[in-house]
């Protein structure tokens, strides 16, 4: 019991002597010390101390020849707390200050990753996403020979995914709501905006899904346009995928279509009869 307190005694002795100390350097105007012992902090992990005495000295040594450390450590501050989107000013701030740095290609990197670690789950709104992709590729573009090339190839990889699964759980919501046209267009575009999907020919067969529906609950005179774009839709999905496993299924609706066509047909021809 008596080792307990004396252990939590000395421990409680060095962070108030420990944070005596951070409240004297920090009121201190030795910007040398100042910045000598923010990266003893940032060193021990201690990334919010750190990017305190960092922010109220970063502009005393703009010029100086420890500015490039500061900064490049400033930006780590706020990606190790992650807060990203900071962290991804201040990367992008770094390489636009020291473009020749050899940390540069590092910190551009890092800009771009910091996007990606604000990419949201699926069904959130996607924009730093999209800002991932874009980042990721200008540096792929401009660093062709690193070696976050291959890492950065598979992250806009994931992304992309991430943005063919939100437009799919889209088109597949309006379909369950019953706007079918709006299903239909959008599983279409699926199609437009990831050509190499594997999962191309589900989304064809869906679309053809989705504008029978279409068809089938629109009024008489406009069922006729509707039921011929299944069947277009329909040929062009055998033209491309001959093989597809939802080849039974699509050919269901091609049928029904085809059929509900002539029915629309004897239907107008007797009433010319008439």
């Amino acid at each position: 019991m008596r080792v307990s307190t004396i252990f939590t005694g000395g421990l409680l002795a060095l962070t108030l002597a420990s944070c005596s100390e951070y409240s004297k350097i920090e009121k201190s105007t030795d910007i040398q010390k100042k910045l000598a012992y923010a990266n003893e902090l940032f060193d021990k992990g201690k990334y919010s101390k750190a990017q305190v005495l960092y922010g109220e000295i970063k502009d005393a040594f703009r010029g100086a020849q420890q500015a490039e450390d500061l900064l490049y450590h400033y930006a780590y501050t706020y990606y190790n707390m992650q807060d990203y989107e900071t962290a991804a000013f201040y990367f992008k701030n770094f390489v636009s200050t020291f473009p020749s740095s050899p940390k540069a290609t590092e910190a551009d990197y890092m800009q771009a990753y910091s996007f990606y670690k604000l990419s949201p789950r699926v069904e959130l709104d996607q924009t730093n996403t999209t800002k991932a992709i874009s980042a990721l590729q200008t540096f792929i573009n401009t660093h062709p020979n690193s070696d976050k090339v291959e890492e950065a190839t598979k992250i806009i990889d994931l992304c992309r995914q991430k943005l063919e699964d939100k437009e799919f759980d889209a088109a597949q919501l309006y379909y369950d709501l019953g706007l079918y046209k709006a299903s239909g267009i959008t599983f279409s575009n699926l199609l437009l905006d990831y050509p190499d999907s594997e999962l191309g020919d589900k989304y064809k067969f869906m679309a053809i899904r989705a504008y029978y529906r279409y068809a089938q609950n629109s009024i008489q005179e406009r069922q006729k346009e509707r039921y011929e774009e299944v069947v277009t839709q329909y040929l062009n999905f055998l033209d491309i995928y001959p093989d597809s496993k939802y080849k039974t299924q699509a050919e269901e609706y091609y049928t029904l279509s085809q059929n509900n066509l002539k029915n629309l047909d004897n239907e107008q021809n007797e009433k010319s009869a008439q």
